[in-house]
């Protein structure tokens, strides 16, 4: 199958590439700045199917840098959408939790209402509006709190900090499911692969690893498994302002992908391992 990816340095298009032969398309060959230029990518390589890994993922930058993130988020995956469209080809989209307004402790389903907090949450949903409009086969894949060991992630930052801190504050009353990168790739190839062979399986999805933990607990568990000595105390949200609001609940129910897909949610833990194994060995 001949697989398009947008996006080439991410951490979910690095692990598409270390998994499968495709063709991964970075800022060089199709900015998602310039729209055009992906529908142009799109009709150049006439792929079985594209899976778009690229985002503007700044969740903080995009609350003063609005249209660069509406561009990328929001325009670009619109013209790939259309292109997918027009030509018969199917389109995996990968997107957010930052969709919902975060309230409550339940897990949001695909067909909950959306209501994002600030423009990264904003602009991708206005990208899976407009996946939708376009009318082709399509998937949109909802994840969170994404890490591997490439890019910029909280394993790697918590690392980071622990060369120069014994002692950290991290936010206790966000709750998620942290999710490998590899884990999303696996599962984008296994519904790229479905999708071509049964195109009513359409829809708005999600997958997001288990268990749900805090951003307190998901640090406590790093420095256990990577033999850190350093004190985590739980802080709220309050204590730790950000220029953009974080949804508190972050959980997403994952039952439709594994009903429809066969595909079940990661046990973040194990993947966490290989993560700090791979760290190490850099």
């Amino acid at each position: 199958m001949n697989i398009l990816v947008f996006g080439k340095t991410g951490q979910v298009a690095r692990a598409l590439q270390a998994r499968a032969q495709v063709t991964a398309v970075g800022r060089d060959k199709a900015d998602l700045s310039d729209p055009a230029a992906c529908a142009a990518a799109i009709a150049g390589h006439t792929p079985d199917v594209v899976i778009n890994a690229a985002a503007y993922t700044g969740v903080d930058a995009a609350e003063s840098d609005r249209a660069q993130a509406e561009l990328v988020n929001a325009q670009a995956p619109c013209a790939m959408a259309q292109a997918c469209a027009s030509l018969g080809i199917p389109l995996v989209h990968i997107s957010t939790d930052y969709v919902f307004p975060g309230g409550g402790e339940m897990p949001w389903k695909p067909v909950d209402a959306v209501g994002p907090l600030g423009v990264y949450g904003a602009t991708k949903l206005a990208g899976e509006e407009a996946v939708r409009a376009a009318g082709g086969v399509h998937v949109i894949l909802r994840t969170s709190w994404v890490f591997s060991a490439h890019g910029s992630n909280f394993v790697k930052t918590m690392l980071r900090l622990s060369e120069t801190r014994d002692a950290l504050n991290v936010v206790a009353d966000q709750i998620g499911g942290p999710t490998p990168a590899d884990a999303i790739a696996a599962a984008c190839l296994e519904i790229a692969n479905q999708l071509c062979a049964n195109p009513d399986k359409s829809g708005t999805y999600h997958f997001a690893g288990t268990p749900d933990t805090s951003w307190c607990g998901f640090a406590q568990e790093i420095f256990a498994r990577a033999r850190r000595d350093v004190a985590v105390t739980g802080i709220p949200t309050s204590d730790y302002p950000t220029p953009a609001v974080r949804p508190l609940n972050s959980r997403l129910d994952c039952s439709s992908t594994t009903t429809c897909f066969g595909i079940a949610r990661p046990d973040w833990r194990a993947e966490l391992n290989r993560v700090l194994k791979d760290l190490r060995a850099a």
